[in-house]
């Protein structure tokens, strides 16, 4: 298989899409679906992270249970405008107002919002500073959480590092950072790497200008206040749930368990034989379970079972369907 003329992996039923956004950068997505309600998918933050690369296993099945799809290339990734004035100086603040100037330009005023890793990070900010234009929210496995909702540093687990500074600019090198961390080694086939490998040398520059800040604006108490997300995003009123994978090693699931401790609104699932990325890894389970919440409102009894439902505390039955009550004996 080869790429596109845009360096792109071929993928039957999404197409490549540009939209020009309010402050003149040329925003590229990845888009499925003609018609139905609107879903936008938001990728993780590794190099070479784009919408085709973190969905594509995703888009078209949701595509073909009647939703529009967009999985936009967020700036620093993919396709992304790389002129300078358009790059990520200021993280996910950058990052959050990049989703709005997204949805704006395709006049998408209600819509679903999923994020994987840096990608649920953004989603949450969107959804705590915009809760009235999300209908309900996924998110998948993110360190983010590790700093921003109050869990005591000395609890948690060191994971492996992503080594992002020791990418090399080949396929190869692609490899060699992302195997670690995928489960599924299927999704390390050569085109995802050579697409990936282009994608993360033409945004080196644009992608260091977010890793900067993200190094220093903590510093900023101002700054601090606004990541902060502790008693935001469970408290916002927007239905949610949220994935992690038991195999996670960059953030172990020990981590997310500190998580969940103060997530008590959001729905919270283990799934078995899945890594950082589920929904490459566990593409099956995790279309399933995104497609009954967003078409639902909650997860069925079955999939919420394969997905690893949580047992750490009683389940929250508005989000996923109840346990079928024990027969009376006799």
């Amino acid at each position: 298989m080869s790429l596109t003329d845009e360096g792109l992996v071929p993928v039957e039923g999404i197409a490549s899409r540009w939209v020009r956004l309010a402050n003149g950068a040329k925003a590229h997505y990845a888009t499925a679906g003609d018609t139905g309600p609107a879903i936008v998918l938001l990728h993780g933050g590794l190099p070479g992270s784009s919408g085709v690369a973190g969905w594509r296993l995703m888009m078209p099945f949701l595509a073909s249970h009647g939703f529009r799809v967009y999985a936009p290339d967020r700036p620093g990734f993919g396709l992304s405008d790389t002129r300078e004035e358009f790059w990520p100086r200021e993280g996910f603040v950058s990052w959050t107002q990049f989703i709005g100037d997204f949805v704006d330009a395709l006049c998408l005023d209600e819509f679903y919002l999923a994020g994987n890793s840096q990608g649920a990070g953004c989603t949450s900010y969107y959804v705590v500073n915009n809760p009235g234009r999300v209908k309900r929210f996924v998110l998948i496995a993110t360190a983010v959480f590790n700093s921003t909702l109050g869990i005591d540093p000395s609890q948690l687990t060191a994971g492996i590092s992503a080594n992002n500074d020791k990418y090399d600019g080949t396929p190869e090198g692609m490899r060699k950072l992302l195997e670690p961390i995928i489960y599924r080694k299927e999704g390390l086939a050569h085109e995802v790497l050579e697409m990936r490998s282009r994608a993360a040398n033409a945004q080196r520059d644009s992608f260091a200008s977010a890793a900067n800040f993200t190094r220093t604006g903590p510093k900023d108490p101002a700054y601090a206040h606004w990541l902060n997300l502790k008693g935001k995003i469970d408290q916002v009123g927007v239905p949610g749930i949220y994935l992690y994978g038991r195999d996670d090693v960059l953030s172990p699931v020990d981590n997310a368990y500190l998580q969940e401790d103060q997530l008590p609104n959001i729905q919270v699932f283990y799934p078995a034989e899945c890594g950082h990325q589920g929904q490459t890894d566990q593409p099956e389970m995790f279309n399933q379970a995104v497609l009954e919440f967003f078409r639902d409102g909650r997860v069925s009894r079955k999939t919420a079972d394969w997905a690893g439902v949580s047992t750490r505390r009683p389940e929250i039955e508005s989000l996923v369907e109840p346990a079928a009550a024990a027969a009376p004996a006799g």
